[in-house]
């Protein structure tokens, strides 16, 4: 990023120090793109929210699908969308339910934000096979787990910087052809308006490069043994496969807001819902969907593992958290 500032001039400038800025970026593109192994387009954006947006308002579409337990983000950016339930026994979409998906665009999330877990339908690597055969376009959203996990097949991804150690306030759009989307004019191929963010992208693709999971502070065993220790003293809500760095944990007794209080007091940062919308302590739009009770919604914290989360930071939550039990 310190490089990205001292390049920083408009990179859609025509004048020399814009094409040094052009340059960069357009590097800094084919390095994501390397880094997570796409071989479509990519559009920079300013979070996941927007290259949202973007997908759900400019996909060359008729109709718009979209699951229950998507991230509000989907909600706002289509709230006109077609919801398909959570099947609890199935543990993700039902695809007998979802149907016919011709000329819809069907958006749905790789992990979710909440729970950590990731629909079955992902597992069996099948829901793109079923939409594309019914004639739509398949979006996901991958902000938990690009740089983590291995991406979809799908025809549309979003990614969020901040999710893999980048800087915040930048994502992109990944998008297997540009023919899917309606031009918005402005920059970016003329798919998004306002000047890139170039110490942002820089910043972006230096942590896809430097960071993967032989590279953070906790093994796959540390995880392990830290959902081991939250289930001792309380229960991890686990609706599909679920990922090993976020977890919805349930107090037997303890309202959210309660934990939040003291777990705050302790040194730890939590939360109830997903971060976006956890500052309004409601209940969690999420765990409704997926069918979770009202009283053990009200008692679900999530909590979430980084990079530079250590052992000992796990082992000193586990002793906080069997404290509060």
């Amino acid at each position: 990023m310190e490089e990205g500032f001292r390049l920083w001039a408009n990179p859609s400038s025509p004048h020399a120090e814009g094409r040094k800025a052009r340059a960069a970026l357009e590097d800094a593109r084919e390095r994501i793109k390397r880094a997570l192994g796409w071989e479509g387009e990519l559009i920079f954006t300013s979070g996941a929210s927007e290259a949202l947006w973007i997908a759900l308002n400019r996909a060359k579409v008729e109709r718009r699908i979209v699951s229950a337990v998507e991230h509000d983000a989907v909600f706002r950016a289509a709230p006109d969308a077609e919801v398909v339930p959570f099947d609890r026994k199935k543990k993700g979409i039902d695809l007998e339910a979802l149907g016919d998906c011709a000329g819809a665009l069907v958006a749905v999330q790789h992990l979710n934000s909440e729970t950590g877990t990731g629909l079955l339908p992902f597992v069996r690597n099948v829901i793109g096979e079923w939409v594309h055969e019914r004639g739509g376009l398949l979006l996901v959203d991958c902000s938990q787990s690009a740089g983590k996990i291995t991406l979809p097949d799908a025809d549309m991804l979003v990614i969020s910087a901040h999710k893999f150690g980048g800087p915040i306030g930048t994502g992109a759009l990944l998008v297997r052809d540009f023919a899917m989307l309606e031009p918005a004019g402005g920059h970016e191929r003329g798919y998004r308006p306002g000047t890139e963010n170039l110490p942002g992208a820089l910043g972006m693709a230096a942590a896809l490069e430097a960071g993967d999971r032989d590279s953070w502070a906790t093994t796959t065993d540390h995880r392990s043994a830290f959902k081991d220790a939250l289930y001792r003293d309380g229960e991890v809500l686990s609706p599909g496969w679920q990922c090993s760095h976020i977890f919805a944990v349930v107090h037997p007794k303890m309202s959210a807001q309660a934990l939040l209080i003291r777990l705050d007091a302790m040194g730890f940062a939590v939360s109830a819902g997903s971060a976006c919308s956890s500052g309004t302590l409601k209940k969690s739009r999420v765990l409704d969907a997926f069918g979770v009770p009202d009283d053990v919604a009200a008692r679900t914290i999530r909590v979430s593992l980084g990079w530079s989360t250590t052992p000992e930071e796990l082992e000193r939550f586990a002793e906080a958290w069997r404290s509060l039990c």
